[in-house]
């Protein structure tokens, strides 16, 4: 029998593998276990790029996404673009167990939620109210005053991508069982265009979980993690025979090269792994200064995740 192993992306990612790790040495199936892990960082209002507290998008609205898959099943489960709803993890379970259906999204999700007796919330705290203000790209235009109807929206996100204001927590875990189970959560890119939705709540982009080949998380620019089918990518990496932690240095390779052909540099995204044998890894773009939490034998640790360099 495999020992327990779970890991999760950033610093922040300590907690929801420290939660987890116990959850299955209380007993519980692995899923359950990570998703208790995810929403104890989504219920931590000093992360400000998951769950409630979160850095808004530029209407100062608050909307999470996040996403579930169960690896012996492939059973899964996503809401995006979700508002006045806390534990975006839990609801993406219920879509995965009570619908037909993969995903929902926007006020649909927010009906399903209400339809399963989640309460509405106000998402904000002082703090993120405050940091939008304050570091909102069109602030200028504002002339200190609140955003009005009419006022124009910038093409562009003056804000740097880090853990505090656009990163995912995503929690991938191996019971003793060998079962395998991940979720993925976010408040997704700060100041994004309302309705933007990134990889996080998309199977094969932000998650993908088999217990026959392995499990993959992302983080970082969601759209560039879109663009090669990030997870997926490393699944198909491990199905091939690599390690997980070659797995995840292919993947970085290959956003670099798609980057490259349209000019784009730096890119930010990160990937990790487990395969069925409890092996782990992790890399990224060079300047993502990603790590990740790797948890077993009831000791966490933080790994900094080896840097691919752009092919620029």
């Amino acid at each position: 029998m495999p020992e327990p192993v779970v890991i999760a992306t950033w610093p922040f990612g300590k907690v929801a593998v420290e939660t987890a790790l116990k959850q299955l040495a209380a007993g519980k199936p692995v899923l359950d276990a990570v998703i208790d892990g995810a929403t104890a960082v989504e219920d931590d209002i000093t992360v400000r790029s998951v769950g409630f507290g979160s850095v808004p998008d530029r209407l100062g609205r608050q909307t999470l996404d996040a996403c579930v898959m169960d690896g012996k099943t492939l059973s899964c489960g996503a809401v995006a673009a979700l508002e006045h709803i806390r534990s975006a993890a839990k609801l993406a379970r219920l879509v995965m167990e009570k619908t037909p259906h993969i995903q929902i999204f926007g006020e649909g999700a927010k009906w399903f939620a209400l339809q399963n007796g989640f309460p509405l919330e106000m998402p904000h705290t002082i703090e993120s109210i405050r940091d939008w203000y304050s570091k909102h790209p069109d602030r200028a235009k504002w002339q200190g005053k609140p955003p009005v109807k009419g006022v124009p929206l910038t093409d562009n996100v003056a804000s740097p991508v880090d853990e505090s204001n656009h990163d995912t927590v995503t929690v991938i875990g191996q019971g003793s069982d060998g079962r395998l189970g991940g979720v993925c959560t976010t408040s997704g890119l700060a100041y994004k265009y309302p309705g933007r939705v990134g990889d996080s709540p998309i199977i094969g982009a932000g998650l993908y979980v088999d217990d026959e080949v392995g499990a993959a998380g992302a983080t970082g620019t969601g759209e560039e993690i879109i663009r090669i089918g990030g997870s997926s990518f490393v699944i198909e990496q491990l199905r091939a025979g690599k390690s997980p932690q070659e797995a995840c240095e292919i993947a970085c390779q290959r956003v670099n090269k798609t980057a490259a052909r349209r000019g784009v540099h730096p890119i930010n995204v990160a990937f990790l792994a487990m395969d069925p044998k409890g092996r782990v890894g992790g890399a990224c773009t060079v300047g993502t200064n990603f790590q990740y939490a790797v948890g077993r034998d009831g000791k966490v640790d933080l790994v900094k995740a080896k840097e691919v360099p752009s092919v620029m």
